[in-house]
């Protein structure tokens, strides 16, 4: 049975960790290979599911020493119906990929939570084509009906929510929201932004944030931004504007370069992570709301502790 489906302990303001950029950590960081930037592929093995567990477990220890608690967000943004395939899998196995994923953080969740440190699980969903292009543009009925397939396994698990990261079109967010509302599962979306700001649509966030909550009725527990630098972002915000107040989460990349010169970059930028522990205090100032702190390309554990330490600090 899920644990926190109906009361999500992360929609208070005490302050909760999540991971950082798990693909880039594995493939850069540790030499593991993933085909199609898929980590769920780990789960298939025990030596794999125990890559994993010690990932994440780098990440709780961090969190433990000081937060109130820790969003666990399984490693399934490519365990999707068109990558899945893609990889080698059919759709039969989508159950059981979950299944897995969400057993391992069960039992991770068993080791660290208690009384004063709640651990939430999500389930990672990735839009079904480029984090950084809009490609494969759907209709939101479209969006819907595909992203069905994987949040309807979702809700037949024990995870709490389905976090929706680096969307980049509204009409595939929307469609999202509407599968989990149509599952009964709480959702949240995270955009990613270029260096304007605004998604790689071109629409503006605050745009998108108000046009999606309109026409779903503000279903999104909250939103968050991901796989974009604070320096991308920071200048379009305004703390008196209401949308800011419903982002709550950031998981930020490393470095400030733009998706484009990111994609053609061969080696992992990890930035500077004094100055991005600063950037993550700074937009405290900038959205109201902002409890969830994470990381995306570039980061891993090193950077989450330089973050913490910080934001505590001050």
């Amino acid at each position: 049975m899920p644990k926190y489906r109906s009361d999500l302990p992360q929609l208070t303001m005490s302050t909760f960790m999540t991971d950082g950029g798990l693909e880039t950590d594995l493939i850069f960081n540790k030499g593991i290979e993933l085909p199609e930037f898929a980590a769920f592929d780990l789960l298939k093995s025990s030596d794999g599911k125990q890559i994993l567990k010690n990932y994440y477990h780098e990440y709780l220890v961090v969190a433990k020493k000081k937060c109130r608690g820790f969003v666990l967000e399984a490693p399934t943004y490519r365990a999707n119906p068109d990558w899945v395939v893609k990889i080698g899998y059919s759709l039969d196995d989508l159950q059981n990929i979950h299944n897995s994923a969400i057993k391992e953080l069960e039992d991770l969740r068993e080791i660290f939570e208690d009384d004063k440190f709640k651990v939430p699980i999500s389930v990672c969903i990735g839009p079904r084509g480029d984090g950084y292009v809009p490609s494969n543009i759907m209709t939101i009925e479209q969006a819907e009906e595909y992203h069905s397939s994987q949040i309807k396994v979702v809700s037949n698990t024990n995870a709490d929510l389905v976090s929706a990261l680096t969307i980049n079109y509204n009409e595939e967010a929307i469609g999202i929201v509407n599968a989990a509302k149509k599952h009964h599962i709480p959702v949240v979306i995270s955009y990613t932004v270029e260096t304007d700001g605004n998604l790689p649509s071109g629409q503006s966030l605050k745009d998108a944030i108000i046009s999606i909550d309109k026409v779903t009725n503000n279903y999104v527990s909250y939103f968050m931004i991901n796989c974009a630098h604070p320096e991308h972002f920071k200048d379009i915000l305004n703390p008196t504007e209401s949308w800011t107040k419903r982002i709550k989460g950031l998981r930020a990349n490393a470095s400030n370069k733009s998706h484009a010169e990111l994609d053609e970059s061969e080696i992992l930028d990890i930035g500077d992570k004094e100055e991005l522990a600063n950037d993550y205090c700074d937009l405290r100032n900038e959205l109201p709301s902002l409890n969830i702190i994470g990381g995306c390309c570039g980061t891993d554990s090193t950077h989450l502790e330089s973050i913490c330490e910080t934001w505590f600090k001050e």
